[in-house]
Formats: C-alpha cells, sequence, structure tokens
C-alpha cells in the first residue's frame, strides 16, 4: 500500500508521466479523439464492466475498505468489473463505527492527507488492477465550498446571489474547483439553480434567490469558475465538471416541503423554472444535470424522460452525463410507488435519461441481469455508459486522476482563499435597514455584544470543517478591543449544535428567560446592542427523510429570540440586529423597531470579520435582496414578479412585504436617473440599448446594483408586472456620475404565446430602471 501511495504521489506531481509509455489501444491515446476512444474502449467492454461504471459506492465504501484506508484485494473482490463513482471520498461514511453522514452534514471526515491517499489508492487499483484500467470518478458537494476538511468556506449560496456580482461568483467557483482538483476530484454537485419561491422550504439557502434571470447569471458564472469559461471540451488541470441541479420545480414544493410535489404548469415551467437551466445549458460546457426529488404533474423528475431527454437533450443541445439526485431512483418506489420494486425503478429512470445511479447505486446494480433477462436493452446501458466514459476522457483521468498531496498543502484554504472569503462576505452583506445608528464609532462606543448567533461561525448547510472560522464576536474584538466588548448568550436556539442531529429539539424557555435577565443586566452600561439573531444549520436545513426534517410553518425567529429582542429593545438603546440565517428575515416584530437590520445570511469563514468592517463603516454595505422578504407566512408563495391579478390584498393585514426583491441600503446615497432608449421602435429581431445614469450624491464612496426590468404591455398571454433582465453593480466615488449600457434584444424581449410557441410579439415593453424592483423609472419601447 505504501509503495502504490509513494508511486501515485509522484505521478500526481509530473502531469503526463502516468502513461508515458506507449498506448497499448486506441482508447488509451490522450491524442485520439474523445469520440474515437469511447467507441473503443465501450466495445472492449463486458456487460458487468459497463454497469459498473453506472453505479457509485458511498455507504458501500465499506466493501473496499479496510478500517478506513483503501483495500485493492477487497476491492478486487467485490468489484471485479471497476467502480464506476466513489461518492464523497472525503467522509468516513463506510468505515467502522462511522455514523451516517447524510444531508451534507457529516460528523466525521476525513483529514486532507488521508483523503488524497485514499483517493490515489483507489485510483492506483482501479488503473493499474482492472482488467481495462478505467479510472474511477470521484464527486464531492461545492456548493459553497469544496466540503472537505480545511477546505475555504464562502458564504452561502443565497447570500452570494445578494452580491449581484457574477465575477465574485466566478471566482469563488474557480477557488472551490481548484481545492477540490488538487485532491483528485474532478467532479461537484453544484450549482443549485432552482428559484426559490417558498421561504417555509429549509433549502432556499441553497439557491441563487427566486428570480430566473439573477439564478441564470449566478449559475453561469459558477460553473465558468468550476468548469472554465467557454465550451471547453476537456477540462483544464485546476477545474472540475459542475453539476447543475436540480432540475426542477423544487423551489416551490406544495406546502413548502422537501421533495413535496410541484404544482405547475408547462407554462411556468417553460417562463420561470427552465430559463436558468436553459441559460447555462446553452451557454457553457455543463458536464452533469441532476434531476429533482418532487414531482411535476403527476411524473417525478427521474423518471420524467419529457422532461430529461425531450427539454434538455433535444431543445437545449445538452451532451452531458445525468446523474440521480441520492436516493432518487429507489424513491420512485419508496415514495412516490410508480415502479413496484427496485428493477422496476431502474428501468424507468434509464428510459428517462438518468446515466448514473448516486450514491450507491442499488437499484442500477441489477441492470445487467436485467439485460440478460431481456428488460433492458444493451443499446440503453451502451447509451449510458458512452456519456460517462465521454466524462472520465473529458477530465483526463486516462492520463492523471491522481490527487497531488504537495500542491492541496499549498493551495488549500490558503491566504489568497482566505482573502477571497473575506471579500466575498464583504460584498454580500446587505444593509436592510438604519435610522442613522450605523455606521458605529470605534473608540466612542461601548458594545454589547449578544444572542445566539454571536459567538459561533454559521457556514450553513452542505460546510465543512475550514482551518479557520471568525465569528461576529471575534470579529468585534479584533476591531475595538476586549475592553469595549461585553457579550451575552442571550438565548439558545436549539438543545444541540450537532449537525447530523435528526431530531431538532428547541431550546428550554425557562432557560432561556434567565439568559434573557443576564443579558438585559449585560447590556445595561453599553452605549449599542449588537443582536445576532436568525437560524442555525439545524433550523433551516435539507429535511431528506422523515426522521430529518428542515422545512417550517413559520417564519418568524425561533425560540424566545423575539423576547430577546423586546427586552433589549426596551432598554432604550440602539439595537443594531445582525441577521444571521438560512432563509429570509421574515420577522415583523425586529423590523419594526430595530435601529438598524444587516442581512448577514450564512457569510463564510471570514464573516465575522466582514460583519465588524460593515458595522463601524470601515466597509460600504451594497448587497441587495436576492428574494422578496414577506411578513406573514400566509402570503406565501410571494414574489416580485408575480401576474397583474396578483397581490390584491387581505382583510385586516398589510399585503406588501417587509422588504422587496432587490432592496439594500449603503451608507451614501445614489440616484438613479429613468432609462434612456437608444430607440423608440424595433423590429421583432432588434436590439435597443438602454442609458441610465447613476450619481453617488453622497459623501462617500459605495456600490449601487443598477437593475433594470422589463413588462409586456400588450402581450397574447397575461405577463408578470415586471422581469429582471440585465443587472451592473458598480463602484462609485462620492459625487460621482456613470452611465451605464444595457442592450436588450430578441433573448430579453421573447414569451411563449397562447400556442406556447417562443416568440417575440409585436407590442409596447416599458423598460424600467431603479436600485430595487420597487423603486423603478420607465420608458417604452414599441416592438413592430
Amino acid at each position: 500500500m505504501l509503495g502504490w501511495l509513494s508511486s501515485a504521489s509522484v505521478l500526481a506531481l509530473t502531469p503526463g508521466l502516468a502513461f508515458a509509455r506507449t498506448p497499448r489501444a486506441l482508447y488509451q491515446d490522450a491524442r485520439a479523439p474523445i469520440a474515437d476512444r469511447v467507441r473503443d474502449l465501450l466495445g472492449r467492454m463486458t456487460l458487468g464492466e459497463k454497469v459498473a461504471q453506472m453505479i457509485a459506492l458511498w455507504a458501500t465504501k465499506a466493501d473496499v475498505m479496510d478500517g478506513l484506508a483503501f483495500d485493492p484485494t477487497r476491492a478486487s473482490t467485490a468489484y471485479p468489473d471497476g467502480i464506476g463513482q466513489i461518492s464523497r471520498p472525503s467522509d468516513k461514511r463506510g468505515g467502522p463505527g462511522i455514523s451516517a453522514a447524510e444531508g451534507g452534514t457529516a460528523a466525521r471526515w476525513r483529514t486532507r492527507a488521508d483523503n488524497i491517499a485514499f483517493n490515489n489508492a483507489a485510483q492506483h487499483w482501479a488503473m493499474e488492477k482492472t482488467r481495462l484500467g478505467i479510472p474511477i470518478l470521484f464527486h464531492e458537494e461545492a456548493l459553497h465550498g469544496f466540503m472537505a476538511t480545511e477546505a475555504t468556506s464562502f458564504p452561502q449560496a443565497i447570500a452570494l446571489a445578494g452580491s449581484f456580482d457574477p465575477g465574485l461568483v466566478r471566482r469563488v467557483n474557480s477557488v472551490i474547483a481548484r481545492e477540490a482538483r488538487a485532491r483528485g476530484v474532478p467532479y461537484v454537485l453544484s450549482p443549485v439553480v432552482d428559484i426559490a419561491r417558498d421561504p417555509r422550504w429549509g433549502r432556499i439557502e441553497e439557491t441563487f434567490g427566486e428570480d430566473p434571470y439573477l439564478c441564470g447569471e449566478m449559475g453561469v458564472a459558477a460553473v465558468e469558475g468550476l468548469q472554465g469559461v467557454g465550451k471547453n471540451e476537456r477540462l483544464a488541470p485546476d477545474k472540475v465538471f459542475a453539476t447543475l441541479k436540480h432540475m426542477t420545480g423544487h423551489g416551490q414544493p406544495q406546502s413548502g416541503t422537501n421533495v413535496g410535489p410541484a404544482e405547475i404548469s408547462v407554462r411556468e415551467l417553460r417562463e420561470n423554472f427552465f430559463p436558468p437551466f436553459r441559460a447555462v445549458v446553452e451557454r457553457t460546457a455543463i458536464g452533469a444535470v441532476m434531476p429533482s426529488y418532487n414531482e411535476i404533474d403527476g411524473v417525478p423528475s427521474h423518471a420524467n424522460r419529457w422532461l430529461l431527454h425531450d427539454v434538455l437533450r433535444g431543445e437545449w443541445g445538452f451532451s452531458g452525463i445525468v446523474a440521480s439526485d441520492y436516493g432518487a431512483v429507489e424513491e420512485l418506489d419508496r415514495i412516490h410507488h410508480v415502479a413496484p420494486d427496485r428493477d422496476a425503478a431502474a428501468r424507468l429512470a434509464l428510459a428517462a435519461g438518468v446515466d448514473c445511479e448516486l450514491p450507491d447505486g442499488l437499484a442500477y446494480r441489477g441492470l445487467a441481469e436485467q439485460v440478460r433477462s431481456g428488460t433492458v436493452s444493451q443499446a440503453a446501458i451502451d447509451t449510458a455508459v458512452a456519456r460517462l466514459l465521454a466524462f472520465k476522457f473529458r477530465a483526463g483521468l486516462f492520463e492523471n486522476p491522481y490527487g497531488d498531496a504537495r500542491l492541496a498543502a499549498t493551495i488549500t484554504g490558503n491566504a489568497e482563499a482566505r482573502a477571497l472569503a473575506l471579500e466575498a462576505a464583504r460584498k454580500s452583506l446587505c444593509l436592510l435597514s438604519n435610522d442613522g445608528t450605523l455606521p458605529l464609532k470605534a473608540g466612542t462606543q461601548k458594545v454589547a455584544v449578544i444572542g445566539p448567533n454571536a459567538a459561533i461561525a454559521r457556514l450553513g448547510g452542505y460546510s465543512s470543517f475550514p482551518k479557520q472560522r471568525v465569528s461576529l464576536l471575534d470579529g468585534i474584538r479584533a476591531k475595538i478591543g476586549d475592553a469595549a466588548v461585553v457579550h451575552a448568550q442571550g438565548v439558545f436556539i436549539t438543545t444541540t449544535e450537532d449537525l447530523t442531529a435528526n431530531e431538532v429539539v428547541l431550546a428550554d424557555p425557562e432557560k432561556n428567560r434567565a439568559l434573557i435577565a443576564e443579558a438585559v443586566e449585560a447590556a445595561r452600561g453599553a452605549d449599542v446592542i449588537l443582536l445576532a439573531i436568525g437560524d442555525t444549520e439545524l433550523t433551516s436545513r435539507e429535511g431528506f427523510a422523515k426522521n430529518h426534517l428542515g422545512d417550517r410553518a413559520d417564519l418568524d425567529l425561533l425560540g424566545e429570540q423575539n423576547a430577546l429582542f423586546e427586552a433589549l429593545h426596551a432598554l432604550g438603546k440602539p439595537v443594531v440586529v445582525v441577521a444571521i440565517n438560512g432563509r429570509p428575515a421574515s420577522w415583523p416584530t425586529v423590523a419594526a423597531k430595530a435601529n438598524a437590520i444587516l442581512e448577514c445570511w450564512y457569510a463564510g469563514q471570514e464573516g465575522g470579520t466582514a460583519i465588524a468592517e460593515v458595522l463601524f463603516g470601515d466597509v460600504n454595505p451594497g448587497a441587495k435582496l436576492p428574494v422578496t422578504v414577506i411578513r406573514d407566512v400566509g402570503q406565501v408563495p410571494f414574489f416580485y414578479n408575480h401576474k397583474p391579478s396578483a397581490r390584491r390584498g387581505y382583510l385586516f393585514d398589510d399585503a406588501a412585504p417587509l422588504f422587496p426583491f432587490g432592496h439594500g441600503l449603503s451608507y451614501t446615497s445614489f440616484e438613479i436617473g429613468a432609462p434612456s432608449l437608444s430607440a423608440s421602435r424595433i423590429a421583432t429581431d432588434g436590439t435597443v440599448t438602454v442609458m441610465v445614469d447613476v450619481i453617488n450624491s453622497g459623501k462617500r464612496a459605495g456600490d449601487e446594483v443598477v437593475q433594470l426590468y422589463i413588462r409586456h404591455l400588450d402581450a397574447s398571454v397575461t405577463q408578470p408586472v415586471m422581469a429582471l433582465k440585465a443587472f451592473e453593480r458598480v463602484t462609485l466615488a462620492a459625487g460621482e456620475t456613470r452611465t451605464l449600457r444595457f442592450t436588450l434584444g430578441p433573448e430579453a424581449f421573447r414569451i411563449w404565446n397562447v400556442d406556447m410557441k417562443e416568440v417575440v410579439e409585436p407590442g409596447r415593453v416599458e423598460i424600467m430602471a431603479g436600485n430595487s424592483s420597487a423603486r423603478v423609472q420607465s420608458a417604452i419601447v414599441t416592438i413592430a
């Protein structure tokens, strides 16, 4: 074993040496076209070897491990035909005494060195000890950072969306890619481009928000960061394949519960839920797509051939692999009941176009026998395997599949990555309200830092353990010194911080009341109170099983957090709420009474530093809301781009949200002019340039996000009252003016007409510009 690992390390450090010898077959010739290599290799494979490419190992890693080390003898016995994929090699799942590591919150992880040793040993076995030497495909989670020990943890996806900065998202994902690839991982399960229209859903934090255009732009940027810009056939050595997920309707499930049916029409799919997926497929070389757990119109996505074949591959031209979500093929039997058993579930998924089954391939393991019995065609197997082999050739795995321990030690969580995590946190913080209390003045105020999220750096779902993490309390102390800070817990939200816990129990109210009294006494001598409240990774998360829930029926603060706020507010001192949360802050009491609210989401490992910088004015906040923040759960679903007949109002309540989509304040002031058009009339295939003046009318430099919306006034089918079509984040000095130019063409103006044809219809279109969906000015262009 030690000899193999040493050999693998040398190969990893010397790219190209892995196959310095003369190729034995066409498929081993790196110079040959990939299509020819696939055809040659596929023609050499047995049925068993083909099916082996369609499965993965996760819990079944136990089959190939001696303790926690990869065991080539056990692997050869258990998988003589090879192994297609290994799921999350960074965790110890399958090892002795290791509890189930599900849902992205694995309790136990391999060290960086052990991770690479395991990966390289497995690849050495696959390359040298199997008949055809087909390398293994490793995949990992990478939603807002490579989910492995020591890797850099960036702000959660919804926070990055609030930056309205695709370039930042591209750079963040470039770091994620290089940290993963250095360990020998060429494939990650990210990004999520589901539009999120129900804040009860615990996975809303994983998304880029509610708007199709914003989700598409951020999705494209994420894929370009992970894979590289352009339609590149092959991955660069520091890039990884991305996975577009989850297709589709996942973000508006029935009752807001994960996996619930998506009661969405075909028109709604095409107008809102498809566009982010389509944008990524058409503009990038996206490697993989993952179907959603839910059903649409009675058909689960993993059995939906119209969705995965006709639309994804046929209409949009996708040529990569379709990988199942974890356990979703078996759920065709267990949850959806459209298949009577595993074998039938496998047939349905394969016929729909699912090429490989994650995480353990338990249903697909029976496909070879189904081919022999005549219930599955050999051609269907060959089609899927050809795609999987092309994926591995494109990744360069046949030339060098190994991780590089020396490189990984140098780049993982290094100073450059940490600086980017800090920049991302700064750009993701959104000032929701401010009566002038912010920014604070260092050296003149004593600050009380209180709350359940004050002394812990919450990273959000799909996080591991980075080299460092900075809490709010850490950041404030570093900024103004210990002597100027008092701290109190205030309340606990839950009884545990164990992220693997299935049952979530709220903290004891009586104990919390005692903590509130202590917090009030601690805050009496302070000049200002920083109250860090919101969610934990347990109270808003992926509900992946009936015994592991993560969705909510109520959106206000949990436990005694409102009582804590009221008690501190009663002191008559300024209360600045630092919202640290995974779902939008639908907290009406806090919104009405707080002196300021800073929406931080989960700000990543450097979040505490960035938050302190914003609170004390070293950094001017410039993020915007990528979602609408509602005031009451009864308003759900609520999204800004609604149809004209919606939002009539309610008896005895305010129909408006707490904060609109695109909202976000600054420490300076901006003025955005009415849009000016290059032409008042354009043809159906024409374009119009929209000029928008933005002025920093305040006294300090700052960032503003200029947002461009449209509304069709004469369409054949109802259209939303406004729809985002362009945006740009700009930094302006005090007094500076800049004219931004946006070009809108057929892609921006096309709609699905009454005959369900995608066309640009003649008629008037209102073009709106502003700094939120609630503050716009407009001009009219006529399409003729």
